[in-house]
């Protein structure tokens, strides 16, 4: 068992939607030594400060960095124990038209994460990935798979008694920025929706939801794992319905690079995956992993052939009533 208590944890990214709740979070439940929020945009640094200002919480270190740049890395992960690496390009049409600067940022960024936590003797290290990297038809999903496959496959590199290297995997925070809900939420007024596909379906999960699970896969990684949370899925009509409901829909159909459903567990990789009580892990396909030795200090129950944790297929949904609920606490602009 692990406390980040009087540990020196950084976060990549820091100045993101999850970023900041990272940090909250970990302020309000540990006494870190150090938090280091590292990210390329001194405006939001200087934004965030207003909340989490040094001089309230002493622990809190601001670098300006971007995890292209693997000098600043080792600069900025000495003393380190844990990485939380956040940092990508993660919108689907801006990878799309500026491909090369996605995997400069999303595989070449992880590699050198990966490249300074190991010099720097980091203790552990997890990374947030994303359902678009199962099965991936998009290049955002496809730099994802790539930078999963460095961090499992890290675990080789670093050697016995070195850094360990895990990823979460989970879909869009609900209501988050660039995601559907707000969109819908700020053309209700106007009395239409657009809807790309009235079958639509996606999971749902929260951003202390995903902070949670990040910190709770942190905590129990062994290295090489890639840990997906069960989550409860909503179809994208209940949505419309819920935050407008005497709207017109517009179905505007599927755009590039979408999927109808989100799936985060593939048929492909169901063989190596144990099901817990609230979430998946993915075990490494690696000579060096030692499945029965896992299955027994765990537990788990193996997923049977063929299975895919779909959200279209999904045993949980949420209604109606529960997506308004929850949109009700999403700000827009």
């Amino acid at each position: 068992m692990i406390t980040l208590d009087n540990a020196s944890v950084l976060i990549t990214g820091g100045t993101g939607s999850f970023g900041k709740r990272f940090v909250d979070t970990v302020l309000r439940t540990y006494s870190p030594r150090k938090l280091i929020i590292l990210s390329r945009d001194e405006l939001k640094q200087h934004d965030m400060r207003q909340t989490f200002s040094p001089e309230k919480y002493p622990c809190l270190r601001y670098f300006i960095g971007d995890v292209r740049d693997p000098d600043r890395l080792i600069d900025a992960f000495r003393g380190v124990d844990y990485v939380v690496h956040a940092a990508a390009l993660k919108q689907v049409p801006t990878a799309e038209y500026n491909p090369f600067e996605a995997v400069k940022t999303n595989v070449l960024g992880a590699q050198n994460v990966i490249r300074a936590a190991i010099r720097c003797y980091v203790r552990r290290v997890i990374a947030l990935s994303t359902d678009k990297a199962a099965n991936p038809i998009n290049l955002y999903g496809a730099t994802k798979l790539c930078s999963d496959k460095l961090f499992v496959a890290a675990n080789a590199m670093s050697g016995e008694g070195g850094t360990t290297f895990s990823a979460v995997r989970y879909g869009n925070v609900f209501g988050s920025r660039g995601s559907v809900v707000p969109l819908f939420l700020s053309l209700r007024a106007l009395g239409v929706i657009p809807i790309t596909d009235p079958n639509m379906t996606r999971f749902s999960i929260t951003l202390q939801r995903g902070v949670d699970f990040v910190l709770q896969g942190l905590e129990d990684m062994r290295g090489g794992e890639i840990f997906v949370p069960k989550l409860p899925s909503y179809r994208l009509m209940d949505l419309a319905k819920a935050v407008a409901p005497d709207a017109r829909i517009n179905v505007v159909g599927i755009r590039a690079g979408e999927k109808l459903h989100e799936v985060m567990v593939p048929c492909d990789e169901a063989r190596r995956t144990l099901a817990f009580a609230s979430r998946f892990v993915i075990q490494p396909d690696h000579s060096w992993w030692n499945s029965e030795d896992y299955l027994k200090g765990i537990g788990g129950k193996p997923c049977v052939p063929g299975f895919a944790y779909c959200s279209g297929t999904n045993d949980e949904w949420l209604s109606i009533e529960d997506l308004r609920a929850l949109a009700a606490e999403v700000r827009v602009g």
